[in-house]
């Protein structure tokens, strides 16, 4: 509904491939987006997941955040251990991954 929210969580990973197939049987879900080598997103009832390609950092943590429909604009803040909060909708992320990888794979909705 209007009021959900999900849990954003970024890492860098070192290969795409085998990690889609890792976090697909962990979530029990497939990408909702992908863009291949470089990029996917899984979104679940709770998470938003997305992993990035970064073969000099895998396994670290990008950013946190929020996805909820409420959000007016895109935002990005530190909490007070440094680390980057992002708040978002479904939209205005689908439109950030648009503007980084005009190519990007969307999978149709339900």
């Amino acid at each position: 509904g209007k009021d959900m929210k999900r849990m954003h969580i970024a890492i860098s990973v070192e290969n795409i491939e085998k990690s889609i197939v890792d976090y697909n049987n962990r979530l029990g879900e497939v990408p909702c987006v992908v863009v291949p080598s470089e990029y996917a997103l899984w979104r679940t009832a709770t998470i938003n997941l997305s992993i990035r390609k970064d073969i000099k950092n895998p396994g670290k943590l990008r950013h946190l955040g929020v996805e909820e429909e409420a959000t007016p604009k895109f935002s990005e803040t530190k909490d007070v251990n440094g680390i980057v909060w992002e708040s978002f909708t479904e939209k205005q992320q689908d439109d950030e991954i648009l503007y980084y990888w005009p190519h990007a794979e969307f999978k149709k909705r339900k």
